[in-house]
């Protein structure tokens, strides 16, 4: 069996699907910071609240994850080291963001039990990608 340094149809794919994930992160972020006045008075009450009392800490550990995410996403893609590196600091920019919406904001209240779905989900992608990013640098597909 050949040791090759060319990544697998997968490893691209995965690659994309991180890319397109990531991206709509970005949108999601810039949605939420700089949403209008008429588009929150749309919004429940109850909804409207946990959009206006999001600390600014949040909302920039927000913006780390997801900018972090994306340009791991494109390091991937170029095959990159510095991948790993990204994906890290979207990680850690992950956890603290999610441990807010968690734990200390009244999402469960707003959403139900339901709302607990996207932190987790996004907490398992962001896991995943940092240690796709280790396990492609470890086989050589990443330089």
């Amino acid at each position: 069996m050949t040791n090759s340094n060319k990544p697998t149809t997968l490893f691209w794919i995965i690659g994309i699907a991180a890319l397109l994930w990531n991206g709509l992160g970005v949108m999601s972020y810039l949605g939420q910071a700089y949403m209008t006045e008429e588009i929150k008075a749309a919004l429940p009450e109850a909804e409207r609240a946990l959009y206006e009392n999001i600390p600014s800490w949040v909302t920039a550990a927000f913006a780390i994850a997801v900018f972090g995410g994306l340009l791991g996403s494109v390091f991937l893609l170029m095959r990159k080291k510095v991948a790993k590196t990204a994906f890290l600091i979207s990680l850690i920019a992950i956890i603290v963001q999610m441990s807010y919406n968690l734990f200390m904001s009244r999402v469960t209240e707003v959403y139900g039990p339901g709302g607990m779905i996207m932190p987790i989900m996004v907490i398992i992608i962001g896991a995943f990608l940092l240690l796709y990013s280790k396990r492609s640098t470890e086989k050589g597909w990443l330089s």
